[in-house]
C-alpha cells in the first residue's frame, strides 16, 4: 500500500505560498512525488495539491497540523492533510440500472478502486444478486409514497454503522432530501445520464432523441440540494447521427455513464478534487 500524505489547500492568491509550503516539507525530509497547483484569476484564488511519501518524513499528523496553522494563517489557506493508507468506506445506491454498479464492482475488485465497500442499497431488489456475487452485503430499503423519510433514516443509520465517508449514487433514481444530502455535505457523487446543464432530470436521452443533437454525454457531480446543479466533476461525449436510433442512444449513453463515475469515485478517494463556490478543480 502506498505510504503517502496529500496536502490540498484553498487561499486567497499572492505571492509565497509555494515556497513557504515547499520549505516546510523540505525542513522536515519529505520526499514530494507530485505537486500541482492553479489559480482562478476572477476569484483571486489559489489552488494547490502536494504528494509525499511518508518513509523518512520528521512529522506526525498532529505534529505536521501544528507546524503547518503558522502558515494557514499567514497566507488565509482553507486546508485537509489525507493519508493514502487510509482506505475510504463507500457506500453504493443503486435502483433497477446496474451498469454503474457492476463497473464499480469490477473496478474495486481489480484494485482500480482502492476502497471498501461495505454494502450496497437498493430501492430495488434488482442487483442483490451483483452484490452477492461480490460477497457484499446487500439491503433492500423500498421508498414509498410519502415514507422517503423513514427509508432514508434506515439507509443513514446502516451508513453510520458501517462507518461510510462517501455516498456513491450508481443510477440510483430518488431524489434525496435535503436533510440526507445534509449529512453528507460534499461527499455524495452521482451520475446523470446528459451533459450537463443540458437535459437535467428525467428521460435525458428520450428529450436528447426528439431534439435530433448529435453529441450526448454524461455526468459525475456532487450532490446538492438542487436537482443536478452540484459541483461538476467529469463529463464526457459522443458523437450520434440522425441514423441513430433512441436504443442507439441508451447504449451509448450507458458506456459514457460508467467512465465518468468511475473516474469521479477514483478521483475522490485519491483526494484530488476541491470544490469552491459551484465549481471544481480537478487535479491530474
Amino acid at each position: 500500500m502506498k505510504r503517502s500524505a496529500v496536502l490540498l489547500i484553498t487561499c486567497p492568491d499572492t505571492k509565497g505560498i509555494v515556497a513557504a509550503v515547499s520549505e516546510l516539507l523540505y525542513k522536515h525530509d519529505a520526499n514530494i512525488l507530485h505537486a500541482d497547483q492553479h489559480q482562478d484569476a476572477e476569484r483571486s484564488l489559489f489552488f494547490m495539491r502536494v504528494e509525499w511519501d511518508l518513509e523518512g518524513f520528521a512529522l506526525s499528523k498532529s505534529d505536521f497540523g501544528e507546524r503547518f496553522q503558522t502558515i494557514a494563517k499567514r497566507f488565509g489557506m482553507a486546508w485537509r492533510l489525507e493519508s493514502a493508507e487510509q482506505r475510504p468506506k463507500i457506500g453504493l445506491f443503486v435502483s433497477k440500472y446496474d451498469h454503474c454498479l457492476q463497473d464499480l464492482l469490477y473496478r474495486h475488485q481489480g484494485g482500480e478502486l482502492p476502497c471498501d465497500i461495505p454494502l450496497i442499497i437498493g430501492n430495488h431488489p434488482d442487483a442483490k444478486r451483483w452484490a452477492d456475487f461480490h460477497g457484499i452485503p446487500f439491503h433492500h430499503i423500498p421508498v414509498e409514497p410519502g415514507k422517503k423519510a423513514e427509508a432514508e433514516n434506515k439507509q443513514h443509520g446502516l451508513l453510520k454503522e458501517h462507518g461510510v465517508s462517501l455516498v456513491v449514487l450508481a443510477r440510483y433514481m430518488q431524489v434525496l432530501s435535503p436533510e440526507f444530502v445534509g449529512w453528507y455535505p460534499g461527499r455524495i457523487i452521482n451520475v446523470h445520464h446528459s451533459f450537463l446543464p443540458a437535459f437535467s432530470g428525467a428521460k435525458p436521452y428520450h428529450r436528447a432523441f426528439e431534439r435530433g443533437v448529435k453529441l450526448i454525454g454524461a455526468t459525475s457531480h456532487y450532490v446538492t440540494d438542487e436537482l443536478d446543479e452540484g459541483p461538476i466533476i467529469e463529463q464526457d461525449v459522443v458523437r450520434i447521427s440522425h441514423r441513430d436510433g433512441l436504443d442507439n442512444l441508451l447504449e451509448k449513453g450507458r458506456d459514457l455513464e460508467k467512465a465518468v463515475l468511475s473516474r469521479a469515485v477514483r478521483w475522490h478517494i485519491d483526494h484530488r478534487i476541491l470544490v469552491y463556490d459551484r465549481k471544481t478543480v480537478v487535479f491530474d
